[in-house]
């Protein structure tokens, strides 16, 4: 994680990883999840689902920080995020 400042206890910060999961025939390609990702963890697909529409992936997994921001974005509750183990 980038910061614009470093914390005096950076020794001590751990950043959490996340894991994104997404239920593909509940989207609606709306993509507030991949606009709004402060991460930059999703992008749309080029499949489509079983209304028609591009559903998202994820393309940076590694970049998840477990944040909530896409599971509270979402109108049809297709996707969260759940701490990686």
């Amino acid at each position: 994680m980038k910061y614009w400042r470093t914390p005096y206890n950076i020794n001590e910060i751990e950043i959490p990883q996340g894991e994104v999961h997404i239920i593909k025939d509940r989207c609606k390609g709306c993509s507030f999840c991949v606009e709004y990702c402060p991460k930059d963890v999703l992008e749309m697909s080029k499949e489509f689902n079983s209304k028609g529409c591009h559903p998202p992936q994820v393309k940076n997994p590694e970049n998840c920080v477990n944040c909530g921001l896409c599971e509270m974005l979402c109108p049809e509750f297709a996707i969260w995020s759940t701490l990686k183990k």
